[in-house]
Order: structure tokens, then C-alpha cells, then sequence
């Protein structure tokens, strides 16, 4: 494997553990600051906030890494995310983490522009399998941080921002003295309209049918805004756990839906069909909800984590059928669309189950969870009718 290539990895992989890192830790952070044990909706907008300033500004740093090239944008996307744990770590008022999680969601691109790197590097024949491995490597990652954090956030509050500033300045120095360029830079005239992130949504009405599965992608990323958001909440309030077994259940769910990923998309895609993996993978997410919200002990938690991991079965099927709702023409702007999706849904969503976490907490926060449940039950029916619309279109075809 060439230096390049091992050094983008370790970036994606360092990057991915800096992350895990805070989640068993920031409410207690929270609360820290705010001096309030009611913190739900403070986590919701500082994860929309990231969330919105990503949404305007990655278009832009989309454009400016095929204008520029891939290297001073992934360099400036890791300063921020340094001067974000940084601040995080040291910060005395809600006002400066806000600002920290702002220039962070402004320079977040590290995963978009590694990813191009990667495609810039990698003749055809070798792209799939150096994408596998470049998710196996941010998988473990985020299995290891969580972990990582809670243990540290034990001994001092603010240490997991301190390890996550320091290993984002190790990918920092990774990417400056080690990392070259992966392509020429085009250094044309930037097309401003590119920057507006509202024009892939357009596409959504000016393409015929495809505004149920991008409905579909949209509620799956709101559900998925969820466990971010409250987990490390309810698993204290339900339970008492401490950062360490908050870190410990992300980290063996991060186990669990890694397996999954790796073996059992494909043999249930080729014995359920597509849509029927993407409706097997619902059902089993719904079911270790209803679990987790009557849950009385944690270590039921963990033992319905695998039927819990399994809800993620579905997910390259879904991916794979809406591919087929546009032709090969069209693949880029729908996937545009899709992005766009994506990114609203984690504006929306976190505001969203941080209220209603904050009304339900006291009396019941298990209730969390079958939020959750609810708006899955949404995405059934517009599997049946987007599946539908694909299937017509292949007759038609």
C-alpha cells in the first residue's frame, strides 16, 4: 500500500476515534457550563448548529478542493476541528462552545475530501476495495473512541477534548509533511451558483418520482440523529451509567453494526430482494426500540445490541435502489439531492428529539426511543411506493 494511501487512512481512522471520543462525555461537559441538569436541548443546537454551518459551507469546500486541490482543504478542515476540541476542553461559557462547534461544522470536509482523495489515487479495479477499507478503518475508530472517551471523561472531565484536540493536531501534521497532492489543481473561475446548498433540492420536483426516497433517506438520517443526541443522556438517566459504560455500549454497538455491514447485506439482499432488507432492517431497528424504551436494566441493553446492529442491514440495499431511480446521467445530481437530504435531517432532527427528550426525561426517558419507532413507520409505506416507481421504470426501460 503506498504512503499516501496509509497516511489518508490513519487521517480518517484518527479523526473518526477524535470523534467517538466526546459523545460519553458532553452532556456532563454541559452541565459543567451551564450549571443546569436539563442540557437536552443545548446538545440539540449545538449538533443542529454544526449540522447548518456544514449544510452552507460543504458545497464550498467541494468546490475549492477540485479548484485548489484536495490538500489545503483537508488542511484547514483539520485546524478547525483542532480549534474546536481545543475550545471545547478549555471553554467556561455555552457561548464559546457554540463558536467551537460552529467552526467546526464551517470546516468539516475531512471525510468528503479523503474520500476524493481516495478516487484520485486509485485506478478503477481498486476503488471498492480501498473504500471497504477505508470504512474498516473509520468503523474502528469510532469503536476505540467512545470507549477511550468515557475512561478519560472518569478521570477529568475535560480530558477527552484534550486527546481529541491532540490527535487531530497528529492528523494535521500527518497531512502537512507527509501528504502530497493527489491531483492538479484546475485553478478556474468558481462557479458561485455551485455554492448555493438549496439547488440540489430543486431536483427533487424537476425529476418525476423521486420525492419518496429521498422522504425515505431523509427520515432514516433524522432516526439515526437519535442515538447521537441521547444516548449518553438516557443511558445516565435510565441507568446511571458512568462515561465508561456510555463508551462501552457505543463501542459494542459499533462492533455489532460493523460485523453486520461486513457479512450480512449481501446474503440478505440475494434471499429478501432489496426492498425486503431494507423492510427487515427497519423492523429489527424497531424492535430493539421498543427493548430499549422498557428497559429496566442496562444489561438488557446489551444483550439485544446484535438485533439493534441488524437495523443497519438494509442500509446498502436502500442505497442501491435509489440509484436505479434515475439513469447514469442523472447519478450525480441525485445524489446531490440526496446529500442535501441528508444534511437537513441533521439540522431538524436534533432540535427535534432534544425537545421532546427534555419533556419525556424526568418521567420516562425511554420514550426517547419510541419517537423513534414512530417516525420509521413513516419510511414503510414510501419504501412500497418508491420501490414501486423503480420497478416500473425498469419495465419501462
Amino acid at each position: 500500500m503506498n504512503r499516501p494511501l496509509v497516511v489518508i487512512f490513519a487521517t480518517i481512522g484518527l479523526d473518526a476515534a477524535g470523534i467517538g471520543l466526546i459523545f460519553p462525555v458532553l452532556p456532563r461537559l454541559l452541565e459543567d457550563v451551564t450549571h443546569s441538569q436539563n442540557i437536552a436541548p443545548t446538545i440539540g443546537i449545538m449538533t443542529a448548529l454544526y449540522a447548518v454551518m456544514q449544510f452552507i459551507f460543504a458545497p464550498v469546500l467541494g468546490a475549492l478542493s477540485d479548484n485548489l486541490g484536495r490538500r489545503p482543504v483537508l488542511l484547514v478542515s483539520l485546524c478547525g476541528a483542532v480549534i474546536n476540541y481545543i475550545v471545547m476542553a478549555f471553554a467556561p461559557q455555552l457561548w464559546m462552545l457554540l463558536l467551537g462547534r460552529a467552526i467546526a461544522g464551517l470546516t468539516a470536509a475531512n471525510v468528503s475530501v479523503a474520500t476524493a482523495y481516495i478516487t484520485d489515487i486509485s485506478p478503477d479495479d481498486k476503488r471498492a476495495r480501498r473504500f471497504g477499507l477505508f470504512n474498516a478503518v473509520f468503523g474502528i475508530g469510532f469503536i476505540i473512541g467512545p470507549i477511550l472517551g468515557g475512561l478519560l471523561g472518569d478521570y477529568w472531565l475535560r480530558l477527552p477534548f484534550i486527546a481529541a484536540a491532540v490527535l487531530n493536531a497528529c492528523n494535521l501534521l500527518l497531512a502537512l509533511f507527509i501528504l502530497p497532492e493527489s491531483r492538479i489543481p484546475a485553478r478556474q473561475k468558481v462557479d458561485l451558483a455551485a455554492f448555493n446548498p438549496l439547488r440540489p433540492l430543486r431536483w427533487i420536483f424537476s425529476m418525476k418520482g423521486l420525492l419518496p426516497i429521498t422522504v425515505v433517506f431523509f427520515v432514516m438520517s433524522a432516526t439515526g440523529e437519535a442515538y447521537g443526541i441521547c444516548w449518553a443522556l438516557w443511558g445516565f438517566d435510565a441507568f446511571h451509567w458512568n462515561g465508561l459504560w456510555i463508551g462501552l455500549s457505543l463501542g459494542a454497538f459499533g462492533i455489532c453494526q460493523t460485523l453486520v455491514q461486513a457479512l450480512l447485506p449481501g446474503p440478505a439482499t440475494k434471499l429478501l430482494g432489496e426492498r425486503g432488507a431494507v423492510l427487515l432492517g427497519i423492523a429489527c431497528a424497531c424492535a430493539a426500540l421498543v427493548a430499549m424504551a422498557f428497559a429496566n436494566h442496562g444489561w438488557i441493553v446489551f444483550a439485544i445490541m446484535p438485533v439493534f446492529a441488524l437495523g443497519s442491514i438494509g442500509t446498502p440495499a436502500l442505497q442501491a435502489l435509489a440509484t436505479r431511480q434515475v439513469d447514469e446521467a442523472r447519478q450525480g445530481q441525485f445524489q446531490g439531492v440526496l446529500a442535501s437530504a441528508v444534511s437537513l435531517a441533521s439540522i431538524v432532527a436534533p432540535l427535534a428529539f432534544s425537545s421532546f427528550y427534555f419533556v419525556v426525561q424526568n418521567d420516562w426517558p425511554g420514550a426517547i426511543w419510541l419517537s423513534v419507532v414512530a417516525i420509521y413507520a413513516i419510511a414503510v409505506p414510501l419504501v412500497f411506493l418508491g420501490t414501486r416507481t423503480a420497478g416500473s421504470r425498469t419495465s419501462m426501460a
